[in-house]
């Protein structure tokens, strides 16, 4: 498969529905006309290889892969962060006159990159001040919201503390309404980046869930775990909340029976596969397929065709 320069695909879908493999089997074919980038929170982490379904040592060196392995376990990585270095390498992949496959199931990281979303800087001197007062003065957050930006106020509940801190954390320190910044994530424009997504039955992805998540035990997932956790520095407090790796630390930092870890990994995983799914299912702009085969069909039409130029 020969790729024409400069176009751009994504694959999309919830976890263990086969995104990872088809977008490898793609990018094999087109002989280095196609790289990819992972859309994966938790894959630019350092060390967190098994429970993030990494591609292995041998499928990098068979495919140029980016967005992997950016920081430590330890440390923060925004939205933000992740939008800049998407950027970076999809201009990096055009240059060489390779086509772009993203291929991941972090919705909100994939929005970022597929639809340029304008992402709000944080304030964290100011958001602490605001936490601080939820306890006690959370009506009265909601109602200075509504009086500084009612618009971002009208399409927030009262009592959904988290989100109104963010959007006044915003307002407050970029010194504009927090609604500024777009339409909001349950609106959806004009298609800028094609999307195929890959759709399987609720039972199969539980029944592969299980299987895939058993099958990281017996490779090392839990001496993974073990391994990152007595690091300096540790698991920071975003990628110790990644699935399966929350309830593995449970096991090792406060003696929970392993078997029950694991059986606690693998519903979340169920859970979170279930999240994608509806995530994904309300952009109407995504191309569903059931058969594997049809949707790499779909995908090398776009990267060889006029849907594949990035509408700026």
């Amino acid at each position: 498969m020969r790729v024409v320069e400069g176009r751009a695909v994504a694959l999309v879908g919830p976890t263990a529905s086969g995104k990872s493999a088809l977008a490898h089997e793609l990018a094999l074919e087109s002989e280095g006309d196609v790289e990819l980038v992972s859309v994966d929170s938790m894959g630019v982490y350092r060390g967190m290889d098994l429970g993030t379904a990494k591609p292995t040592r041998q499928q990098r060196d068979e495919v140029k892969y980016h967005l992997l392995d950016l920081v430590d376990p330890s440390e923060e990585f925004t939205v933000a962060q992740f939008q800049r270095e998407a950027k970076f390498a999809a201009a990096n992949i055009a240059s060489a006159g390779h086509g772009v496959a993203y291929v991941g199931g972090t919705g909100l990281y994939g929005r970022a990159i597929l639809d340029d979303l304008d992402i709000p800087a944080r304030y964290p001197e100011i958001r602490r001040v605001l936490e601080s007062r939820v306890e006690g003065e959370q009506p009265a957050l909601y109602e200075e919201l509504r009086v500084l930006d009612p618009l971002a106020a009208s399409r927030l509940e009262a009592t959904n503390h988290r989100r109104v801190v963010r959007a006044l954390e915003v307002t407050l320190g970029a010194g504009r309404p927090f609604s500024s910044f777009g339409a909001g994530l349950l609106s959806y424009g004009p298609v800028r980046v094609v999307q195929v997504g890959l759709e399987s039955e609720l039972e199969v992805l539980d029944a592969r869930i299980a299987t895939r998540f058993r099958r990281w035990m017996d490779q090392g997932l839990l001496e993974e775990v073990t391994r990152l956790a007595s690091t300096r520095g540790g698991l920071g407090r975003t990628a110790r909340q990644a699935v399966g790796y929350r309830e593995l630390l449970r096991h090792v930092e406060d003696g929970e029976p392993l078997e029950r870890s694991v059986e606690n990994a693998i519903t979340r995983s169920r859970r979170l596969a279930r999240r994608q799914r509806s995530w994904f299912r309300r952009d109407p702009r995504v191309e569903w397929f059931v058969d594997t085969a049809l949707a790499k069909d779909r995908l090398r039409e776009v990267l060889n065709g006029a849907d594949g130029f990035v509408r700026d």
